[in-house]
């Protein structure tokens, strides 16, 4: 039977063999009774500087499993495994055309989820294969063209496929692990099993978007791309079909929307459709970026460990006065600030990793929340006009070409010694006046926060950081409202699922809920079978 053994500490540098023999001297066993070994969790503790380790949770099994629990059972961090088999799902025959428009995260899950079931749902992407989208984002980022359907959010594995590709969510959900090894299966590292924050890096992330397509195709998926979903018809109260790019119409039973949270024409269109949505705050702000060598010495100490990764951070600031709050999001170690522009006239930064995080710099988003007091109306796409207005102004304070305003963090916090602006972000900066691009009441509240976060870690506020704005698409400005049983509430068989649905925020949990969907569309089906049985 399978035991699970948490805190087991190496040192950094020490390799995963090192764990049997640290069972084994934990424990007072030889370590030939320790007869498997599995990680299962590994973390970085740096609350010690200088002395930072490595912490390990571990399933093994032993020689005599119950000699060995009745003198450890007692112990804390020892606590025997209890696996549940899942039995496989049922397969089902679909009663029409499922369609899900969208292959981010939270449509490409809930495919995978209802391939599973034997149904194999038609996908409309507007954007391109992953390997066209790249080269499109690239040709932007070297020379300022834009294309406004083949960019950093529009195109296949959604607006995550260029960012750090994190897998972390604070929602607590079972199936976390199946997104996972579906992930491993497709190609990600086996590692992301196992770390305590695991993320898949923009490189490998692409490699693994067109895995899970070749998956779906094989599974009798229709995916098509360059098709964008431009209309919605209604027959007797309910979905009935799609109109694709203008032209083709397509019937439909069961329509999954998983459109991204900056599909603004896509809001535009259910708008005028009567389906039902609501402004919904977003965090707006700026790119902050350091050499990825001072966080390391804040958050490791002077002199740490060449093998530790390079560190992150996650910072907040609240003002209990005003109710405004700042705080870190995205951070992006060993990475680079991206320019993720969608619309003409309009700059948008974000940020981005490679799989080794290899860049000299570290770099996060700064930013503060916004909502319908800010957007002046409480109108459905208040959010959306708000964030148009704020990227246009970004756009002029870059002087034009899809550079990004910069400044320098001292300048931007009235100090002296600022250095200039130094900037990884493509097309490239130009050194401006920040609050020109940012509401009064974000730029006092990160100003703040700055000085909070500098508190907190010691050297953050430094001359050799720069800010770049601005940074606008943390999340969808719009809920396309839904009941319990994940339907539209003004438009029955209408899916609204994901981030850009106002219900996830980030890969894993846009993955997280694009398999809710699907599954509760399985049940439906597999109901309706039943009672016509």
């Amino acid at each position: 039977m399978p035991i699970l053994i948490r805190n087991i500490v190496l040192a950094p540098g020490e390799g995963d063999e090192v764990l049997r023999v640290r069972l084994a001297e934990r424990f007072g066993v030889p370590d030939r009774d320790i007869r498997s070994v599995r990680l299962v969790r590994k973390s970085i503790d740096a609350r010690r500087k200088g002395r930072v380790i490595v912490v390990c949770t571990v399933e093994c099994r032993v020689a005599d499993e119950a000699a060995f629990l009745a003198r450890h059972g007692q112990d804390p961090d020892v606590k025997v495994l209890v696996k549940e088999i899942q039995p496989p799902l049922p397969r089902l025959t679909p009663r029409g055309r499922i369609v899900i428009v969208g292959m981010g995260p939270a449509g490409l899950f809930a495919a995978l989820r209802l391939v599973e079931y034997g149904l194999a749902p038609t996908i409309l992407e507007r954007g391109r294969p992953v390997e066209e989208r790249t080269r499109d984002v690239q040709a932007f980022w070297s020379l300022g063209e834009l294309d406004t359907e083949s960019n950093v959010q529009f195109g296949e594995g959604g607006a995550g496929t260029f960012s750090d590709g994190k897998l972390t969510t604070r929602v607590n959900d079972q199936r976390i692990g199946y997104v996972l090894e579906k992930l491993v299966a497709f190609g990600a590292p086996q590692e992301i099993l196992y770390q305590a924050k695991p993320h898949v890096g923009t490189d490998q992330l692409r490699r693994v978007v067109a895995g899970i397509r070749q998956g779906l195709l094989a599974a009798g998926c229709d995916i098509r791309f360059r098709s964008q979903m431009t209309d919605i018809v209604s027959r007797e109260g309910r979905v009935g079909a799609v109109v694709v790019n203008g032209t083709e119409e397509l019937a439909v039973e069961e329509l999954i929307l998983a459109p991204g949270h900056s599909a603004r024409d896509t809001y535009e269109m259910l708008a005028s459709r009567g389906v039902h949505l609501l402004a919904k705050p977003f965090a707006m702000g700026v790119r902050v970026e350091h050499p990825q060598e001072l966080i390391n010495g804040i958050q490791y100490g002077r002199g740490h460990h060449p093998a530790l990764p390079p560190s992150d951070y996650a910072l907040a600031y609240n003002n209990r006065k005003t109710g405004r709050s700042a705080y870190s999001f995205c951070m992006c170690p060993g990475g680079v600030v991206v320019a993720g522009s969608s619309e003409e006239g309009g700059v948008v930064t974000n940020g981005m990793s490679a799989h080794l995080r290899n860049s000299p710099f570290a770099n996060s988003a700064l930013v503060v929340t916004v909502g319908p007091d800010d957007f002046g109306s409480a109108l459905p796409l208040a959010g959306v006009e708000f964030q148009r207005r704020w990227e246009r102004r970004a756009f002029e304070a870059g002087g034009g070409g899809y550079r990004a305003p910069a400044q320098n963090l001292l300048s931007f916090l009235g100090m002296k010694g600022g250095k200039g602006v130094s900037s990884s972000y493509r097309p490239g900066v130009a050194e401006a006046d920040l609050t020109m691009a940012l509401p009064a009441a974000v730029t006092e509240t990160l100003r703040e926060g700055l000085r909070d976060f500098d508190r907190k870690m010691r050297g953050f506020v430094t001359a050799e950081a720069t800010l770049t704005g601005v940074e606008t698409r943390t999340s969808a400005p719009v809920r396309i409202v839904r009941g319990e049983d994940c339907q539209s509430v003004s438009l029955p068989g209408l899916y609204p699922t994901g981030e850009g649905a106002g219900y996830a925020g980030g890969i894993m949990s846009a993955a997280l809920d694009g398999i809710r969907v699907a599954d509760i569309i399985a049940g439906k089906i597999a109901a309706e079978t039943r009672s016509a049985i």
